[in-house]
């Protein structure tokens, strides 16, 4: 059997998408719930198809490596019972969530009497690029099912086979369900330039999300001829000012930092104010060298600072480049700045923006103000870890990343998020003035005023 060439292969699951658009809206909300919730009811009935799939992309991890790399990726890769569950149950939450569809948000009526009304209506078509596993995946088609959006899916190549299986599933059951077929598309070719050619797929698909690492967002962002919906780069930066509280300031460097490191919303950037360097520094880099072991990178004056650490046993710091200002990091590896005061803050973070998630650490509500205004980011917190910066722990529901761009919606990417509002009016022959004459008949008016 001859394989369909890459580009024509991805080019029929987008038009088939899209095909699925107009379908797909006219459903009504409570028959997405009852698709949604018999999903969940068939993914949990096939965790063994699940955990059979998982078990065969553990057997094909490559076993050339040492056998400290080997463990690492079947740890990475392992998907387990306890995960299927947490998929079924988010599926479930999804089927009880809200359906952001068909809200009014505003209404009014023009002086010529013509009512109308912004409502809120699905993007169309999503594509999701992951290079993560397949909870990912169940939660991307949970998602757009929910916000009535066509969802285009490929998974991370390491999970492929967990992938294809869990998809099928979904799909299944969906299409069982009265969902059309198309709206849940799975792209099971795990060619790198298979998720490119879907970016420059503009019409027939209306907005792509990049869930992976800085190498993925970037050759979207570079690449794609697609609205980029959930761009989470940008780098998230703690300023610690004059006036602070140093316990305080150790806890939000520490959470934001070492919660969870791989994160988007982790810490990448620490700026001290040079008042507050000595009382603060000495013991949280202690603390996250010994304790944490991170890899810290810092500018000449925190290395002259700790330079004494080396004498204790202490991991050293490292010097850091120009370069590493910059460099969005998730991983554990910290850059310190010292800084002479808000000024230069404010100018370092600037420098490398728009951000993801800045916050500053202070007493002084004019400075944190100031701060707020000032900082161009996707979330501005005061004295709060980055990592809250989150649908779930912002109380805005689950998300599907997090959009750093200026457009079209910055934050997470929540339900509310995959919608647009579009305008409906409602009229009794209400016209735009001067309305139009024929021709003839004005040559007609102007003939009659000679005579």
């Amino acid at each position: 059997m001859i394989e369909v060439p890459l580009k024509l292969y991805i080019q029929g699951l987008a038009k088939q998408a899209n095909a699925a658009a107009r379908p797909l809206s006219l459903m009504t909300s409570h028959d997405r719930t009852l698709a949604l919730r018999a999903m969940a009811d068939r993914l949990e009935a096939s965790v063994e198809d699940v955990l059979a799939a998982n078990k065969q992309d553990i057997e094909a991890i490559p076993r050339d490596g040492s056998t400290d790399d080997y463990r690492k990726a079947r740890d990475q890769i392992s998907v387990t019972e306890g995960d299927v569950a947490g998929m079924v149950a988010f599926i479930r939450r999804m089927a009880g969530a809200p359906d952001p569809t068909g809200e009014v948000s505003q209404g009014w009526m023009t002086q010529d009497g013509l009512r109308l009304h912004r409502v809120r209506v699905p993007l169309g078509v999503i594509a999701v690029i992951s290079e993560f596993g397949p909870a990912v995946t169940a939660e991307s088609v949970a998602m757009c099912l929910r916000s009535g959006n066509v969802c285009v899916i490929r998974g991370g190549r390491e999970w492929f086979r967990t992938n294809v299986v869990l998809a099928r599933v979904l799909r299944e059951a969906a299409e069982a369900s009265s969902v059309p077929p198309g709206a849940i598309t799975f792209v099971d070719r795990p060619d790198r330039e298979g998720v490119l050619e879907l970016t420059r797929l503009r019409h027939l698909v209306h907005g792509v999300v990049p869930r992976g690492k800085v190498g993925l967002r970037k050759a979207v962002m570079e690449q794609s001829r697609v609205p980029v919906l959930g761009y989470d780069g940008g780098l998230c930066h703690v300023y610690v000012d004059k006036e602070t509280d140093v316990p305080l300031a150790q806890s939000v460097v520490v959470n934001a930092k070492i919660q969870d490191p791989f994160a988007a919303n982790a810490l990448d950037v620490l700026l001290v104010h040079q008042a507050i360097a000595q009382p603060l520094l000495p013991g949280l880099i202690r603390r996250l060298l010994s304790e944490y072991v991170v890899d810290l990178i810092g500018c000449p004056k925190t290395i002259s600072m700790m330079g004494i650490m080396a004498m204790t046993g202490h991991k050293g710091i490292q010097p850091a480049t120009d370069a590493d200002w910059g460099q969005k990091r998730q991983s554990l590896t910290l850059g310190i700045k010292i800084v002479k005061d808000l000024d230069e803050g404010l100018t370092a973070i600037a420098a490398v923006g728009p951000g993801h998630t800045d916050t500053i650490v202070t007493r002084n509500y004019e400075t944190a103000m100031r701060f707020v205004r000032e900082v161009d980011s996707s979330a501005v917190l005061v004295n709060a870890s980055t990592r809250l910066h989150a649908g779930p722990q912002m109380d805005l529901g689950e998300e599907l990343g997090v959009n750093v761009s200026h457009v079209p919606v910055r934050g997470p990417l929540t339900l509310q998020a995959l919608t647009a509002e579009k305008y409906v009016g409602f009229g009794a022959g209400q016209l735009r003035e001067p309305h139009p004459v024929p021709q003839a008949y004005q040559d007609a008016m102007m003939l009659s005023a000679k005579f």
